[in-house]
Parts: structure tokens; C-alpha cells; sequence
């Protein structure tokens, strides 16, 4: 398996942002997540959603939606892990 960040998003109080990354190889087994990276203590930070494009017979686009849950600005991680 690898893993890695593919972006770092900013999101402001309770905002939603969406990002895209393509061209991934659609025989792949790829798992998207998000981690925050700025601390915030008691509660959830983020929700994140991930939407698949096949953009030709042979790549993918992944569409990923990602929820700030809290009162302030947030950072986070946008990694992936490929399983194969």
C-alpha cells in the first residue's frame, strides 16, 4: 500500500469547499480521507465526501467535498492510499 498527501485546503467557519485531482489510473484501488491539521479540541472537525468521474476508459477524477464542522478556520490534509 501507499499513502500520501495529494493537497492542503483552508476552510473558514462552517464552510464547505470542493476539490479534484485526475488523471489517477482507473485500475487502481485508490481510498481518499481527510486529516485535519489544525487542533481543535472536544469535537469533530470535518466530514468529507468523494465523488468518482471516469474521464476515459483508462483515468479517473475524484471529486472531493470536504465540511469545516467547527467555529474557526481549519487546515487540513487531502491523502490518498493506493491499495494496489
Amino acid at each position: 500500500m501507499r499513502v500520501a498527501t495529494q493537497f492542503t485546503g483552508t476552510l473558514g467557519p462552517q464552510a464547505t469547499g470542493r476539490w479534484f485531482t485526475f488523471g489517477w489510473p482507473a485500475a487502481w484501488h485508490v481510498a481518499w480521507y481527510v486529516m485535519p491539521t489544525t487542533p481543535v479540541v472536544g469535537a469533530p472537525e470535518v466530514e468529507w465526501t468523494v465523488q468518482v468521474e471516469r474521464a476515459d476508459p483508462t483515468r479517473i477524477t475524484y471529486w472531493i467535498t470536504v465540511r469545516n464542522l467547527t467555529n474557526q478556520a481549519i487546515t487540513f490534509d487531502g491523502r490518498y492510499a493506493v491499495f494496489n
